[in-house]
Parts: C-alpha cells; structure tokens; sequence
C-alpha cells in the first residue's frame, strides 16, 4: 500500500504505538502471572491486559478507513480484511470439526487474531505482486 498519504502516514505511527504496546502487555501480563500465580479477578483483569492492544487495533483500523481520502485505498484495505476474514472462518471451523471429533487438539484461542491478520498480509502480498506486474504503482 502507498504509505504517502497522511492518513496511512497516521496509520502507521499508531499501529507501531499498538504493537508495541501488545508486546509490552503479553509479556508482563504473563510475567506478572508467572512470577506472582494470581487468581479470582486480578487474574482476569490481567487475562484482559494483552486484549486492549488488539482491540486498538481494530480501532485503528476503523480510524484509518474513516480517515483515507484515497478510494482505492480503502477499496483495498477492506478487500484484503474481507480475505483476512474468510480465512479466519476457513481454518476455525475446519479446526473446530477436526478438534471437536478428537482428530486433534483444541487450538489455543491466541491465534485468532494472528490467523486473521495472515490472512490479510497474503491477501495484501497478493494485490501488491498483482498491481506490480500489472505495471500499477503497488
């Protein structure tokens, strides 16, 4: 994608805020759990610490189509979320038939967020390689 645009430019600045504020709070969160085997409701409220990074995401995403002047650009980030999308419902619910018959064990729920956001990436790879050989600027 163009990171030209000022709202991509925003975009961007705030998805590098969110990220790292997921890796700061996974890591102190399971840390924190580690070290001190909380339980009751400090636990849950620590459980939900490494979430609202997630969640910002998702509003940063939300921000961004709002923001974006450019069409195309907004035509393409929803394409590639909507890709994102349908992977995510492909591999869960293949997963859950496969795990609820026994044939393998439950997958941990911290991939589905990276299982849409894989999605998503191919999905933009994909659009890129396509615009690059087409001779369209990526």
């Amino acid at each position: 994608m163009n990171a030209s645009t000022p709202a991509m430019k925003r975009y961007n600045r705030r998805m590098l805020w969110a990220f790292a504020a997921y890796v700061v709070a996974l890591f102190g969160a399971n840390s924190i759990d580690n070290h001190y085997h909380l339980q009751g409701g400090v636990l849950i409220a620590l459980s939900v610490v490494p979430a609202l990074p997630i969640i910002a995401v998702v509003a940063i995403i939300g921000r961004y189509l709002v923001e974006e002047r450019d069409e195309y650009l907004r035509q393409r980030l929803v394409t590639c979320m909507l890709f994102g999308t349908g992977v995510l419902l492909a591999v869960g619910t293949v997963y859950n038939f496969l795990s609820g018959s026994g044939a393998i064990d439950p997958m941990p729920r911290l991939w589905i967020f990276p299982v849409w956001a894989m999605g998503w990436f191919a999905a933009q790879a994909f659009l890129g390689l396509r615009d690059r050989f087409a001779g369209q600027p990526a």
